[in-house]
């Protein structure tokens, strides 16, 4: 189990970027959360196998009208008592 803090730039809000995520997370048993920032891009915190949030990223990127331009991602501490994904 790794957790990530990714964010992601380009077109990522108003493109059901939220939605997917949090819907591909719950197929791929991942825990986190993710929200729009005001600069337009989307601060993702994400848990599971590394696998499993790639899977969960591709999902994401899947999406018709989402387009990740660049994404800045760190690894960081896991959260131990955390269920469920979900958005802000």
């Amino acid at each position: 189990m790794i957790r990530k803090h990714i964010i992601f730039y380009g077109d990522v809000q108003g493109v059901g970027f939220r939605w997917r995520a949090r819907h591909a997370a719950s197929l791929h048993d991942c825990t986190g959360w993710c929200r729009n920032e005001w600069d337009g891009s989307v601060t993702m915190e994400i848990q599971g196998t590394e696998e499993a949030i790639d899977q969960v990223i591709l999902a994401v990127e899947a999406g018709r009208y989402v387009q990740i331009q660049n994404m800045d991602v760190k690894t960081i501490p896991l959260e131990e008592h955390e269920y469920g994904f979900r958005t802000e």
